[in-house]
């Protein structure tokens, strides 16, 4: 979900989180989204204007009286122009207001005046917002129908106590703001994602691995969750962080990502396996480090072929569900007809709806990087898709689309 050319409009009110707000604005600007800031009074007692004016490259909205901010913004223009309106800090104070209908600063007035959705982060002390009244009126607002609600999250609280009460942090908001910009049209959907490598053991210190990185499998789970679908990523060692609302499973091995697969996969909508699971193991793994050797002298390491996890569901589904969809990384491709040869073959061996193939050594598609280009290649006989150069978020999304209208076609 990209946000640039999105209107943003940041509301700070009055507690300790709203220096968190800088670094919002920081993170929404590097995402190249227009961002525009309306301050409650007491919010002035936590972080300058200067400051959140200086990040966001515009004005910053104060005072509703004030002849020369309202004849260069506008509260009923900023109302007008936002594609999302997100309160942070969201205090109790404003909960309050806002719940109320007020109008008597530039926050809850731009609230009131806009026909946009609104996001709140909540920031106050934990028995504030465990009380009766606080819950009220975020059910009020929530029973509207336009405003979401992202936290708080539990922990020490600047006040001294531990509990709910904890603005979150703001690449967790970040992630709050796309999903509520993202059509959710995988609501109610399970997912189930495999990504990343598996390490088949030699000894306690060496494995056999691959060059996956983990990124295209995490960028699926991603889209997936921003679109409202429920989330299950089972993960090989990688480096990343689990995307905000997945549930991730750990494993290493190839066999321990079959067992976590196939405990879950006939609940799910869709299984997209998208791991590069090694192909074999070493038979006999040693209990100890294996010794160095002479240099130039040979060890010789008999491997076992690792289960085929995909074949397994395709030959074990009963009917259409859920669909599955492989992906076939191959190599030294040259003019896409032997890559879409390969992801028939792999259709039909594996008994799977959708196969995503990519050649892994075309510059910008293989593994490490941020990009992708490949080929969907579907059972259905619909004519092979090529996807990118892209982003691999912009790849998951084009992908999902293909699952969403497979789970459609097969009755979902």
């Amino acid at each position: 979900m990209s946000l640039a050319e999105k209107t943003i409009i940041l509301g700070v009110s009055g507690g300790i989180a709203a220096y968190k707000s800088a670094e919002l604005v920081r993170l929404l600007r590097k995402e190249d989204a227009d961002v525009r800031v309306v301050m409650t009074h007491a919010a002035r007692e936590f972080i300058t204007p200067l400051t959140l004016q200086t990040l966001s490259g515009n004005p910053v909205m104060t005072d509703l009286f004030d002849l020369t901010q309202e004849s260069e913004i506008g509260h009923i223009r900023l109302a007008d122009d936002a594609d999302l309106v997100v309160i942070a800090p969201a205090t109790a104070d404003v909960i309050a207001r806002m719940a109320a209908g007020m109008a008597d600063d530039p926050v809850t007035t731009v609230v009131l005046a806009t026909r946009a959705k609104v996001l709140l982060a909540p920031a106050m002390n934990v028995n504030m917002w465990e009380h009766p009244l606080t819950k009220r009126n975020v059910d009020a607002l929530g029973g509207s129908g336009r405003f979401y609600v992202a936290g708080p999250a539990a922990g020490e609280l600047a006040c001294g106590w531990v509990g709910a009460g904890r603005m979150l942090e703001p690449a967790e908001i970040l992630a709050a703001i796309r999903r509520a910009l993202t059509q959710a049209d995988l609501d109610g959907m399970r997912v189930l994602v495999s990504a990343g490598p598996t390490w088949e053991p030699v000894d306690p210190v060496r494995f056999l691995g691959n060059r996956s990185s983990g990124k295209m499998g995490y960028a699926v789970a991603r889209a997936a969750a921003l679109r409202g679908a429920k989330v299950t990523l089972v993960s090989g060692p990688v480096g990343l962080d689990a995307p905000p609302g997945v549930e991730r499973i750990a494993v290493e091995t190839a066999r321990e990502l079959r067992d976590a697969v196939l405990s879950r996969w006939e609940a799910q909508d869709a299984v997209v396996m998208a791991a590069a699971v090694a192909d074999y193991r070493p038979a006999t793994p040693q209990p100890k480090k294996i010794g160095k050797r002479k240099a130039g002298e040979a060890i010789k390491i008999d491997l076992l072929a690792n289960p085929d996890i995909l074949a397994e569901m395709g030959s074990a589904r009963r009917g259409k569900k859920p669909v599955l969809v492989g992906f076939a990384a191959e190599t030294a491709e040259s003019d896409g007809t032997a890559l879409v040869s390969a992801a028939k073959e792999k259709l039909r061996a594996k008994k799977c709806d959708l196969v995503v193939a990519n050649d892994v050594t075309e510059k910008g598609a293989g593994f490490s990087v941020d990009t992708n280009r490949v080929v969907l290649v579907s059972a259905d006989g619909a004519e092979p898709t090529v996807v990118g150069p892209a982003s691999k978020d912009q790849v998951a999304h084009a992908l999902l689309d293909r699952v969403r209208s497979l789970a459609n076609s097969h009755g979902r």
